[in-house]
């Protein structure tokens, strides 16, 4: 794989413990994606998660199962159709 970048949209939020939120996103096919960290402070004071990132290809991985690929998808056509990748969401 290369670093090349890829268009990744947002397709989940999950509030955890230690006042952690994890943020996915993912490839349009819902194929690949990347998980991140944030806590609930850094949401309200640093910048602010948008509907897309561009992640280098070699960052990404793959989705295992048919069911999350195919809602990763649904989820990252719903995210491109009602915002610009630079919006926050």
């Amino acid at each position: 794989m290369s670093d090349a970048p890829v268009q990744c949209w947002f397709v989940e939020r999950e509030f955890g413990d230690r006042n952690v939120v994890t943020i996915v996103y993912a490839t349009p096919d819902g194929s690949r994606y990347q998980q991140r960290e944030r806590s609930s402070a850094s949401l309200r004071t640093g910048s602010p998660v948008t509907a897309a990132v561009e992640v280098p290809e070699s960052a990404l991985e793959p989705v295992d199962d048919e069911e999350t690929r195919t809602r990763y998808a649904t989820e990252a056509e719903r995210t491109a159709n009602r915002y610009a990748p630079d919006d926050p969401v």
